[in-house]
């Protein structure tokens, strides 16, 4: 489930909940809930995402018998038709007990920090049937009165914290090719917090892992939507945003997307892979090459020099390279990277933002590369005040000619 797409994953959300802040109630029933799980693969989900207790902020937890009660049944069925379950939960009794019973993805809120049999539960579950485990970032139930939304750098956190999840969870045995992860959008963030980590999404990606973003009718859309004339506020109407945001997370290389209108999104990835182009989804990724070089405004840099730290995605259609097992229809991404470390030694500059164009051009020379996004960080630049990073991107098209 973790494997390379062009496009990315759509988790269908499958509420057997009373208590959901979207669809509490409405497929509490297990025939209800298969029919909506039907409709939801028809309307292009690739898994559907069950969750029978709510964690929405101030919700209550359930026991386990009525978690199960509500999870099982529909999970047994869907995986009897072939249908891809993930099961949605904090509890390593409910993760065992779905797998059992089908689901081939475990979807941890809490990243396994609510239950410390979670990470045993998903490693035994990833050696007998290969099972996906996503971890997602977590302070607790979310407080809806945001008191736990406390960052210096949300971004910075977020993506530590969710690095020390996934190497406990390899620690446990959970091997690293099915760990998923998952900032957590809405769980004790606040909106221009969770907007942040939308931004920078390619400093959780510089992890190595797959990432899913979950944004799908939460209260940071609603914030935007509100302040539109005649705006509604009611959480399905907050449908149209989430599709925008499942378009931007495929162009942003999102592993997947969980949402609650799965036709909707569909049509928006599909209208955003279609502008992307046939190569659109193909990438060769280098990120946190370090160079040593006098780039800089003062005379000091110049004379000193500093670390500088590369970020590169190149797009490149790889399918000739897969097919023949042939380096010679790809990037060598040593050589490339032995290019981008002269490039980035030579001839000083006062601006990142010219070194980054002179990677920039320096990928696009190279056969078949259609698309380069570069971001140069400085993180030794001289600024007084504390600060964690500064870095510049630019991304360049490979011209019609």
């Amino acid at each position: 489930m973790t494997g390379a797409r062009t496009a990315p994953l759509i988790l269908g959300v499958l509420n057997t909940t009373p208590d959901s802040f979207s669809d509490g109630g409405a497929y509490l029933d297990p025939e209800r809930a298969v029919a909506r799980a039907r409709e939801l693969i028809a309307e292009g989900a690739d898994v559907i995402d069950i969750g029978g207790e709510s964690t929405r902020p101030g919700a209550t937890p359930v026991p386990r018998d009525e978690e199960l009660g509500r999870v099982i049944p529909v999970i047994r069925e869907l995986s009897a038709a072939g249908i891809a379950v993930s099961i949605d939960t904090i509890h390593a009794e409910t993760a065992a007990a779905a797998v059992a019973a089908g689901a081939r993805c475990i979807n941890d809120v809490s990243g396994g920090l609510n239950d410390p049999g979670m990470l045993r539960v998903a490693a035994r579950a990833a050696a007998e049937t290969g099972t996906t485990l996503i971890l997602g970032h977590w302070r607790g139930i979310p407080d809806p009165r945001n008191k736990r939304s406390v960052y210096g750098d949300v971004v910075r956190e977020v993506r530590d914290e969710l690095s020390q999840r996934a190497t406990e969870a390899m620690a446990a045995g959970v091997p690293r090719e099915l760990i998923v992860l998952d900032p957590g959008l809405g769980f004790d963030k606040t909106g221009e917090q969770c907007w942040e980590l939308l931004r920078r999404l390619g400093e959780l990606q510089a992890l190595g892992y797959p990432v899913l973003i979950g944004a799908s009718r939460k209260r940071m859309l609603g914030e935007v939507l509100g302040g539109l004339p005649g705006a509604a506020s009611g959480p399905a109407d907050r449908d149209g945003a989430t599709a925008v945001v499942s378009a931007l997370s495929a162009r942003a290389g999102a592993w997947g997307v969980r949402v609650h209108d799965v036709a909707g999104t569909a049509a928006a990835i599909a209208v955003e892979r279609a502008w992307a182009g046939p190569a659109g989804g193909d990438q060769i990724t280098l990120t946190g090459l370090e160079v040593y070089a006098h780039h800089g405004v003062f005379d000091f840099e110049r004379e000193q020099g500093q670390r500088f730290l590369i970020d590169a995605t190149l797009d490149v259609d790889l399918r000739a390279a897969a097919a023949g097992d042939d380096l010679a229809s790809t990037v060598h991404y040593g050589e490339f990277a032995d290019a981008v470390v002269a490039a980035v030694a030579a001839d000083p500059v006062d601006l990142i933002e010219t070194v980054a164009e002179r990677i920039a051009q320096l990928a696009l020379g190279y056969p078949g590369v259609n698309r380069a996004r570069i971001t140069v960080h400085k993180p030794d630049a001289p600024i007084q005040a504390p600060f964690a990073d500064v870095a510049v991107t630019v991304d360049r098209v490979r011209s019609a000619d």
